[in-house]
């Protein structure tokens, strides 16, 4: 029976080897890949598509579409173990799937384990993105009706780009919103003190509340409780307390990182098994653990595609290098954004201009 190559996730780390299925179904291979949804949205304009820069649909791929295009299989399901010994996925509904390679590339996810949470429609994580389209609509329906109140818990880049984003929607509809952000003991704090300056401007402009040495401990109905005891309502909530890969690596007693993501050297290979290989937000890279930024992901799209075709044929393999300083850009959701590189860190409509142009040219290379 012909070698099987399974992808468990559609995250942007597989798209070079997704879009070339067909390579991997030519040379004699079954592919399949398992995912929850048939599209995978670019985290990098989410907070624009929440602010109606771009539409949901500018912001996605449409990872079935270019499954079946390349003739593998699509399998719209939820991997919740993976027994390595064996070379078998245990999926939600029950069923499974075995492989002789697998890649993963499932992304991450917020924690809120460290919160007391009831389940309400008003509160969104800030991943998956497709949050935000239901988040925008709620939104939407709530300044018909008055100014509500939005509430983002969280002190990182996630929480500055959805509350100026909020922040734009509300105002291009004519509406008027309280937005507060709870960002735990300091906004920002792993940003050099320029960035954080700007950032800080930019919110108290748009009479954004940022408070810091607050921290959100439970959301119950339409309350956050407060470690200190005091509440704070809202009519709806984004929770962007930083990100970590799920525990589905842990929990199949693999090789993990500190954070739980799956253990990779330099091949982007499971340290404990040489048929195991994983990208992105979901793995942690064994020589230097990488921050939780989408270049990495886009810098190891290439390699995957070739040492996932390597180890099915048994070619040599390529290291990853994860290369030099990268380049962040937060968008402002009001044409500018803030540019932060090797210290160089200034705000304005250029480094805007500079970031919609990379998304966009990175969503037009694999839309098509």
């Amino acid at each position: 029976m012909a070698k099987h190559l399974v992808f468990a996730g559609g995250g942007h780390a597989h798209l070079t080897a997704l879009r070339n299925i067909g390579d991997f179904r030519q040379r004699g291979y079954r592919v399949t890949v398992i995912t929850p949804s048939p599209y995978q949205y670019y985290s990098g304009m989410g907070p624009g598509m929440l602010s109606g820069l771009y539409g949901p649909e500018e912001i996605r791929f449409d990872i079935q579409k270019m499954v079946e295009k390349g003739d593998g299989t699509f399998i719209q399901e939820r991997i919740v173990r993976v027994d390595p010994e064996k070379r078998v996925l245990f999926l939600a509904s029950g069923e499974t799937t075995s492989y002789d390679v697998v890649s993963f590339g499932t992304g991450s996810t917020i924690p809120v384990d460290n919160l007391t949470l009831e389940k309400s429609e008003r509160v969104f994580t800030v991943k998956p993105v497709a949050n935000l389209v239901h988040a925008r609509e709620r939104i939407l329906a709530l300044i018909k009706q008055g100014i509500p109140r939005l509430l983002v818990v969280g002190g990182g880049p996630s929480a500055l780009e959805i509350s100026v984003n909020a922040w734009k929607l509300v105002q291009d509809h004519g509406g008027k919103a309280h937005i507060t952000v709870m960002a735990g003991t300091r906004f920002l704090s792993r940003f050099p003190q320029k960035v954080r300056s700007l950032a800080l401007e930019s919110l108290t402009k748009r009479a954004i509340d940022v408070r810091e040495d607050v921290h959100v401990t439970g959301i119950q109905g339409e309350i956050a409780i407060l470690e200190d005891g005091r509440s704070q309502p809202f009519d709806v909530a984004f929770l962007g307390t930083g990100i970590k890969p799920s525990g589905l690596f842990q929990d199949s007693g693999l090789p993990v990182g500190e954070d739980g993501g799956l253990l990779v050297n330099t091949y982007l290979q499971s340290v404990g098994y040489s048929e195991i290989f994983g990208g992105g937000d979901c793995i942690c890279f064994q020589q230097s653990p990488l921050d939780k930024v989408g270049v990495y992901a886009v810098r190891q799209n290439p390699i995957l595609y070739h040492n996932l075709l390597a180890a099915l044929e048994g070619g040599a393999l390529q290291r990853f290098d994860p290369g030099g300083a990268y380049m962040l850009l937060f968008n402002m959701g009001d044409g500018r954004a803030i540019y932060h590189k090797n210290g160089r860190i200034f705000h304005g409509r250029i480094p805007f201009i500079l970031k919609d142009w990379i998304d966009r040219k990175f969503m037009r290379k694999f839309q098509r």
